[in-house]
């Protein structure tokens, strides 16, 4: 559905004229017209008549602090069809600063989460943050062959021009977040299955190792996906590790705790300046001996959290099986280490 974007001003008016200049909530004189969703989150500035409603100073700072639910605000204003911004999911309910909302109510970092002013406005439901985090979007490089209909592509390369990156081997197996007291996929459902086990028993040995409030994120490949691996360097790698602050750690940064962990990394096949024509050349249908999925580029610099959709991007290839949810209802069939691991 296509949703004129307006001005600041003319965002402002019309959201007073549908309203009638009432607050929606309590249908007091209206004083601001309030973004529903965040305009940060938007690449545009958010400024769309389904993403905003009228409200009164009380109500409107009721909103900010998220007391009063976007869904509320948009039944109260009639809102029926809205957009939301490109890097959140349709099925994926949010609070005002794009914090995922849980079914037991109780929500997960959101890109703004970090952020002092956001910090400030949310003290009154600070209680209502778990310690997850969930792995965000990675969108697809512009030449990526394997996008389907739910993917995002990246607009543009304006934070990879001119800067150093990181291009690794995209391991097609479970992306798996390794807290201190905490494990889950990037769903955040963790149920017990027969292909997490060598994971979770590699968590137990190291839990205690991670820095409170750190997150490790790598790829769990020991059951086979759409893949057939035979020539593994460990059945977890890592592509990047979280410190408290929600910020990507550089790479060199990411090799050094890596290694104290004892963890392996996803293979390199690129490092050094941004060159978009070497890069779109990396790819190849086989690495090490077994198929390859694609890659995944990277900064090689340290990126916070909101900036991830425009300083990580992915390649797939042609015809990759989406396999998600069905290969743990099938029989588990291990992949396998390289001779000599």
């Amino acid at each position: 559905m296509n949703f004129p974007l307006l001005t600041r001003d003319q965002f402002r008016e019309a959201v007073f004229a549908r309203d009638k200049h009432k607050c929606v909530v309590c249908l007091e004189p209206a004083k601001d017209a309030h973004h529903i969703l965040e305009r940060r989150l938007w690449g545009d500035g958010g400024y769309y008549l389904a993403n905003g409603a009228s409200v009164c100073e009380r109500h409107h700072m009721e909103a900010e602090q998220t007391l009063i639910p976007c869904d509320a605000l948009r039944g109260f204003a009639g809102i029926l069809k809205f957009p939301i911004p490109a890097h959140l999911y349709e099925d994926q309910v949010y609070d005002k600063w794009g914090n995922p909302i849980l079914a037991n109510g109780m929500r997960l970092k959101g890109d703004l989460f970090d952020d002092e002013s956001v910090q400030k406005v949310l003290a009154p439901v600070l209680s209502l943050f778990t310690d997850r985090v969930k792995y965000p979007r990675t969108y697809h490089l512009p030449w990526s062959p394997g996008v389907t209909k739910d993917d995002r592509v990246l607009e543009s390369l304006a934070r990879f021009n001119g800067s150093e990156v990181v291009v690794t081997v995209k391991m097609d197996g479970e992306n798996t977040t390794l807290g201190r007291g905490y494990m889950h996929a990037r769903s955040l459902e963790y149920d017990p299955h027969p292909s997490r086990s060598l994971v979770k028993a590699l968590h137990a040995r190291i839990a205690f190792d991670i820095p409170e409030g750190w997150r490790v994120c790598g790829e769990n490949i020991y059951a086979e996906h759409s893949i057939p691996y035979k020539h593994l360097e460990s059945y977890f790698q890592v592509f990047s590790i979280w410190n408290e602050r929600n910020v990507c750690l550089a790479w060199d940064e990411t090799l050094e705790y890596a290694s104290l962990l004892g963890l392996k990394t996803v293979p390199v096949l690129y490092r050094g300046p941004w060159d978009t024509k070497l890069i779109q050349g990396l790819y190849s249908p086989s690495y090490a001996g077994d198929a390859c999925e694609g890659y995944v580029v990277r900064l090689a610099e340290s990126f916070r959290y909101r900036e991830f959709r425009e300083c990580a991007a992915k390649y797939v290839r042609a015809g990759h099986v989406q396999t998600h949810g069905h290969w743990m209802r099938a029989q588990v069939v291990p992949n396998k280490l390289r001779e000599g691991v």
